[in-house]
């Protein structure tokens, strides 16, 4: 568990770290304010850039304080620029780095409680939580980020999402 959660978001957050450096960058390099891409959005419906970063980031830390029972850091209330975008991930990364594997691997059966924004619950098995919930919320997430970048012409390719393969 700790390997599929973990083990699998940590690299993934780092490029989509990497990736907000490279808008940044084409934002600057063609006088772009940096606002035009982090309001930016695919269709009218749905979540902007800055608010698909703040999802992705929302699930690995409920999935991770949910599986471990530790406490989630939490972010001020405010519209975030690409720096504060990145440190926002960087504290993702370090709070679930500071989790130890044996505080997860032993919760594919444990029962959470997954609360959405507008309050509900929805009752999981820690093992359902992880791969029919928040690793397809994730994934969705730092998919449409990058979707929305490349759409605005910022020159990415393939490799920036998937990051160099883990051969271990």
């Amino acid at each position: 568990m700790y390997e599929s959660s973990v083990g699998v978001f940590s690299p993934y957050l780092g490029n989509l770290s990497d990736i907000l450096d490279l808008a940044a960058d084409h934002a600057e390099a063609r006088r772009i304010d940096p606002k035009v891409l982090l309001r930016a959005r695919l269709y009218p419906n749905m979540y902007d850039l800055t608010r698909q970063v703040g999802e992705a980031n929302r699930h690995v830390l409920l999935a991770c304080a949910l599986l471990s029972g530790a406490e989630a850091p939490g972010f001020a209330d405010h519209e975030p620029d690409f720096s504060e975008l990145k440190a926002r991930i960087a504290t993702v990364i370090a709070f679930m780095q500071g989790l130890k594997p044996a505080e997860i691997d032993d919760t594919a059966e444990k029962e959470v409680i997954f609360t959405f924004r507008n309050g509900s619950t929805r009752t999981f098995t820690g093992k359902s939580l992880l791969l029919t919930f928040s690793v397809p919320q994730f994934f969705f997430h730092v998919t449409t980020a990058y979707d929305i970048l490349r759409h605005n012409g910022v020159d990415l390719v393939k490799k920036n999402f998937l990051g160099a393969p883990k051969t271990a």
